[in-house]
């Protein structure tokens, strides 16, 4: 499917470059909307590619992801989607299985990435399953856990010191360079690794965008009043968007939910945005949602415009409430990594701001494991 450039238009072949020419990220020039009723039956065995109909990429690698679970979460009057519950432990799989595959299609034998750990492992992981390499540049100081289960898969890992943003630099400069790593250690400037980047790849929110098909679904074709996430690249929020988004304009769902983002405290930029503070959080800077600590979003302007056309909202989070929240999650059977704690501090946040109230229908998505935190 072609490339269209989301600010200059500019156009490509599906199987071009990265990124615009003008630094902006790359969409598919189409998106695929359904025709019709919703289907009365789905066969969740074939997790979310149930859905290939609303996908731009074909299905060439698969570990059974999707159809997770939607649970009440009593306690804080919300729906929780359990994003956690995947094969590597994070929603990032969603993305990873439509982002191989289109790797796949275009005959990538070597696919780069740069994360913080769960992105990187899902690439990794269903790298592995696809019979490629993998190359995951992640932070030095990443959580053990996590680098240890991208080690496992045969992954070549590179630790970057620096900040989260030297990370991807690192890695984008050896995109660009051409010169990568094989895994057996080897370097190579072929020039033909495949940029399988969370961030920029448009198959990996057409990946997450399912999260809002099968939310939908779960609920009997309505959308929730809001939808709550961590906020970081916004891989998640912006597919959700764009799911429910593609479920209104096809008339299977009567109305768009609030998309509401929480940010780690110091590391905020959509807050900044939206409410012209320099300083969200007072100076703190929330260490225990590693996750979403992203300085610079690559599709920061496109999550803005996702929050204004949705009435939706961001807050950002601080440091002493996520690890209390974290505590309380775990005390009502949710073991979740810290950073989805921020969602759930958020929601008094957003009930305080009228983003929300107590009789809107919510559902808050659980991101990641807590069994990789370690």
């Amino acid at each position: 499917m072609e490339l269209i450039c989301s600010d200059c238009d500019r156009t490509y072949p599906a199987d071009g470059p990265w990124r615009c020419e003008c630094g902006r990220p790359l969409e598919f020039a189409e998106r695929p909307v359904p025709d019709g009723s919703p289907p009365a039956t789905l066969d969740r065995d074939d997790g979310l590619w149930v859905f290939s109909d609303l996908l731009p990429v074909e299905r060439r690698v698969s570990l059974g992801e999707g159809w997770t679970p939607l649970v009440d979460g009593d306690e804080w009057g919300v729906q929780f989607k359990l994003e956690s519950i995947f094969p590597t432990g994070s929603f990032k799989d969603r993305g990873a299985a439509t982002t191989i595959s289109r790797a796949l299609g275009q005959g990538a034998d070597r696919v780069v990435e740069d994360s913080s750990g769960n992105a990187g492992l899902a690439i990794a992981t269903y790298a592995a399953r696809a019979g490629i390499d993998a190359e995951i540049f992640v932070p030095a100081d990443a959580k053990p856990g996590k680098l240890r289960a991208i080690e496992r898969t045969g992954a070549t890992l590179r630790r970057i010191e620096g900040t989260r943003r030297d990370v991807t630099d690192a890695c984008i400069d050896a995109v660009e360079s051409g010169v990568t790593e094989r895994s057996e250690g080897k370097s190579s400037e072929s020039g033909d690794a495949y940029y399988a980047s969370h961030a920029w790849d448009p198959a990996f929110f057409a990946g997450t965008a399912t999260v809002a098909f099968e939310i939908a679904a779960q609920r009997g074709w309505s959308a929730p009043d809001a939808f709550v996430t961590p906020l970081g690249h916004g891989t998640l929020f912006l597919g959700a968007y764009r799911g429910f988004q593609t479920l209104y304009e096809a008339g299977w769902i009567d109305s768009m939910p609030r998309l509401l983002g929480a940010q780690a405290a110091g590391v905020a930029p959509i807050v900044e945005a939206l409410d012209g503070d320099s300083n969200p959080g007072a100076g703190e800077r929330n260490d225990a949602a590693d996750g979403i600590q992203i300085t610079e979003p690559a599709r920061g302007e496109q999550i803005v415009e996702a929050i204004e056309a949705t009435d939706g909202d961001a807050v950002a989070v601080g440091t002493g409430a996520t690890q209390r929240e974290h505590d309380r999650l775990a005390r009502a059977g949710f073991h979740v990594e810290p950073t989805c704690a921020t969602a759930t501090v958020a929601l008094d946040r957003f009930r305080d701001r009228g983003a929300i109230d107590d009789k809107d229908d919510v559902v808050v998505a659980l991101t990641g494991s807590g069994l990789k935190t370690s």
